[in-house]
């Protein structure tokens, strides 16, 4: 019976190509059709267009028997809706009446995509990648995205997932924002499916700029096998001047909408975030002829009032959007239908929605930090890790990015010693984790300021040299000589801002002086806000010209393959209890062809 089915299917896919006069010219000359049937035809598309496939197919048949003149596009389209309502036996059927050479090209696409999926539903997954092979471009979006969809069928019926996948992450940025979240979790089950071993040794083969790579990525880490970031590499200092007098990439929009909470859990940290943003606005030197206006919307805090901003903004005139500062609400924004003003949002969407085609991201991630440490270490020698750390999220997404790098670099973590709240004597987990310490260790320290406190001395009563190291999750933000006097050796990645490491910024003193919002821990929501200000007229540009990077308050920022920016912070160390700075740049990662040391 199967033999017989391929065999009537080939002779149909026979008759349909010599029906369709395959080796003729496409698009010929077709007289124009009579407006009674070109009614019929955009009536029937109105249908189509609601979700009505069936009372459309029935109209493009009414058509296409109208005027001979519309026959093969009006049969083309109800061969389409058939498809739509699941029939794709009536689509073929269809198909095979069609006479190839009176449509364009366009039209002739769609109809060989139409009868790939005939094909694949019919069980010849080869036939109908066949079908796909020789496509014209550029495709009508619609076109595009469903010849992809059967690409990816075909491709998995044939037992080839990345292949599959790579087809589903093509098709992605072609649908609306609310089918993205669902297609792009389908592309991550798909790899998934190929397992941890083969997802782990395709990684480090995708070059950074593949848009596969950050679905293998997620792939991974769903799978609790996270694989290393892929740090940035700043190379080249955006703004050099151009002839006109502006600096070269500069591109400040109009009219620049801000969305941040005026109340809510996060309307603390959008107080910071905004009065860093305005701060940066007033502080322009050479482009100050260039300053767009700026309007702040309240989001009131949630995902809705968020969406609410962003359409006002929109209505409005908005060129650029920059925010909303939550998840949630970042994923709100860009799941809608259409976001005809890009966005520059200030976190990562929940879900990891994939960044809408031509918006960006920028967020402060510890994860990012905890990367930045572990080839900071490799870089300076160590090979082995002694990390203490504390029982909260922040240091678990800290810890888990810094185990991940350092392995991938050829880096060991020795011991991990999760220090509970509240305690205070450390003194026999430290001497249990110093035994047997080589000259090629490190200490990491994934605590805040009271517990860093608490430990530092007593490995210093062990007798300890090894070097501390530790993320910006350490230092308050103020200077504090006697609370910190504790902490002296100490190195930790952080902002340059707040170390006035950064020529052309307002001095952090003064402003830490004037407002409440630029000292402590807000400062660093504080450099943020001015860093999204920063990033404004820059982003094409990044975009375009990977290493190219942004002097920013939080670090040279430059941007990804999935737009999102990625900053390089700086490196100091506690000494007499001020944290002093000890590096302009951050040490990045090593080459993947460079030797790697042996372990201790």
């Amino acid at each position: 019976m199967h033999r017989f089915r391929f065999l009537a299917y080939t002779l149909f896919l026979a008759a349909a190509m010599l029906l369709a006069g395959g080796c003729a010219t496409m698009g010929s000359a077709v007289p124009a059709a009579s407006p009674q049937a070109e009614a019929q035809y955009a009536q029937a598309q109105e249908l189509y267009q609601s979700g009505n496939y069936r009372d459309a197919a029935n109209g493009f048949l009414a058509a296409a028997q109208t005027d001979p003149a519309i026959r093969d596009r009006a049969l083309l389209a109800a061969a389409a809706s058939y498809r739509s309502l699941g029939r794709l036996d009536q689509t073929a059927a269809l198909l095979a009446r069609i006479d190839r050479s009176h449509l364009t090209p366009n039209e002739d696409a769609r109809f060989r995509v139409l009868l790939a999926e005939v094909a694949l539903q019919r069980g010849a997954a080869d036939a109908a990648l066949k079908q796909l092979a020789s496509l014209p471009s550029p495709l009508p979006t619609d076109v595009h995205a469903h010849a992809l969809d059967v690409e990816a069928r075909a491709q998995l019926a044939n037992g080839n997932r990345l292949a599959a996948a790579r087809a589903l992450v093509q098709r992605v940025p072609l649908l609306p924002p609310p089918a993205q979240a669902d297609a792009h979790q389908q592309a991550i089950a798909i790899l998934a499916g190929m397992g941890h071993a083969p997802l782990a040794a395709l990684y480090p083969s995708l070059t950074d700029n593949d848009p596969l790579k950050a679905y293998v990525q997620q792939a991974l880490a769903q799978a609790g096998v996270a694989p290393p970031r892929v740090l940035p590499q700043p190379n080249q200092p955006v703004g050099t001047l151009a002839q006109s007098g502006l600096p070269q990439g500069y591109a400040m929009p109009p009219k620049v909408a801000l969305l941040l909470p005026a109340s809510g859990p996060v309307a603390v940290a959008a107080a910071a975030v905004r009065d860093g943003f305005f701060t940066a606005y007033f502080h322009t030197s050479v482009t100050q002829e260039q300053r767009p206006s700026v309007k702040v919307y309240d989001t009131g805090g949630t995902a809705d009032g968020a969406v609410a901003a962003y359409q006002q903004a929109v209505a409005d005139g908005a060129a650029l959007v920059v925010g909303p500062l939550g998840r949630a609400s970042v994923g709100a924004v860009f799941a809608q239908p259409q976001l005809p003003v890009p966005v520059l949002a200030l976190n990562h969407a929940q879900g990891d929605l994939p960044t809408p085609a031509g918006s960006f991201e920028f967020a402060l991630l510890p994860e990012a930090e905890g990367a930045q440490l572990a080839a900071h270490m490799v870089t300076l020698g160590l090979h082995a890790a002694i990390v203490f750390r504390s029982d909260d999220d922040t240091a678990a997404r800290t810890f888990t990015a810094f185990k991940t790098q350092f392995a991938s670099l050829g880096g060991q973590v020795a011991n991990d010693i999760v220090l509970p709240k509240g305690a205070v004597d450390f003194a026999s987990q430290v001497q249990a984790a110093l035994a047997g310490s080589g000259s090629q260790t490190g200490i990491v320290v994934l605590l805040r300021p009271e517990q860093a406190r608490l430990l530092l001395p007593q490995l210093k009563l062990a007798r300890s040299s090894l070097p501390m190291f530790a993320t910006s999750l350490v230092y308050t933000g103020n200077q504090d000589a006697t609370a910190d006097g504790d902490l002296d050796g100490l190195q930790f990645c952080d902002e340059p801002w707040l170390f006035d490491a950064e020529t052309g910024l307002p001095d952090h003193a003064t402003l830490a002086s004037q407002l409440a919002t630029a000292g402590g821990p807000a400062a660093r929501l504080f450099a943020f806000g001015m860093d999204a200000y920063a990033l404004a007229p820059y982003l094409g540009w990044l975009q375009t010209h990977p290493g190219s990077y942004v002097p920013g308050a939080t670090g040279q920022l430059t941007m990804d393959a999935s737009r999102h920016v990625q900053r390089t912070p700086i490196w100091v160390q506690f000494q007499g209890g001020i944290a002093r700075l000890i590096s302009v740049g951050l040490e990045t990662q090593p080459a993947a062809d460079a030797p790697v040391p042996a372990q201790p």
